[in-house]
């Protein structure tokens, strides 16, 4: 008689325990609201879905896919609701959460600002090599940073460097400033709007810097000091899915995880 192997089941808690050492949450913003977000952990975990921003969308895929744990970058909450009802797209989402029995837990900018992170694995989409954290801090007795940097295998001219940076973040555009007239090869990385570390990556040495969004008179000055490579907030963080999978299934090896196919970004280029 041949006896079928039974996995260990996992709670939610002891997935969010595991994201949250990987980025611990005093590693946050103090704007923020990264951590559990709807839900009961003592449940055991049917799935993962893993995403960037969570909507409705996100919720029904989650159940059309037997997942009852739904682990995003981007927090569904960010501010106190004082009504649930159906008067916006963020009340809805949670309304029809906890209607299917859906946890969301979501690790934001404690994710940005960790080791192996969120700017990390963009590095490691550019293929960057030696990369580090410019402009460093200290919380909590662990070393963290809101950016990274770090080099080209071999310099590249401005044109090149963008339409790479294009290919392998799937990204349709970049914004930029003037085109460089000196080859790249120290990359700064802020993933998202980064805007605020432009000034510490010009200091850091970078010859370029890459992020998701900046304000428009971010560009103005910067000609031939850096190269400006601006190419969405959600094409910067899409990858974010990697991390919590590698995360979970390195932690949890029996939960089942699933990269959302939903869409969510709100641009469209045309």
């Amino acid at each position: 008689m041949q006896f079928q192997k039974r996995h260990r089941s996992v709670k939610i808690k002891e997935v969010l325990c595991a994201l949250e050492q990987f980025a611990p949450l005093p590693l946050q913003e103090s704007w923020d609201n990264a951590g559990l977000q709807i839900g009961l952990t003592e449940a055991e975990v049917s799935g993962a879905l893993l995403c960037l921003d969570v909507t409705e969308k996100v919720i029904d895929e989650a159940e059309r896919k037997g997942c009852n744990l739904v682990v995003s970058h981007h927090p569904l909450l960010f501010r106190g609701l004082k009504q649930i009802s159906d008067a916006t797209d963020v009340q809805r989402t949670v309304w029809k959460a906890v209607q299917k029995g859906i946890c969301v837990v979501s690790m934001h900018t404690n994710l940005d600002n960790a080791r192996d992170g969120v700017n990390f694995k963009i590095a490691e989409r550019l293929q960057l090599h030696d990369v580090d954290f410019f402009a460093k801090k200290m919380v909590d007795g662990m070393e963290c940073g809101s950016g990274v940097m770090g080099e080209l295998t071999e310099p590249m001219a401005a044109d090149d460097f963008v339409l790479h940076v294009k290919r392998q973040m799937e990204a349709e555009s970049a914004m930029c400033n003037e085109l460089l007239r000196r080859p790249i090869k120290k990359v700064a990385i802020c993933g998202g709007a980064g805007d605020f570390l432009l000034d510490e990556a010009v200091k850091a040495g970078a010859d370029a810097f890459l992020t998701g969004e900046m304000h428009y008179h971010q560009y103005f000055g910067y000609e031939q000091k850096i190269q400006i490579c601006v190419i969405g907030h959600y094409e910067s963080e899409h990858f974010t899915t990697e991390i919590f999978r590698d995360i979970i299934q390195k932690a949890c090896p029996e939960v089942r995880t699933e990269l959302t196919e939903t869409n969510t970004n709100p641009i469209i280029y045309l």
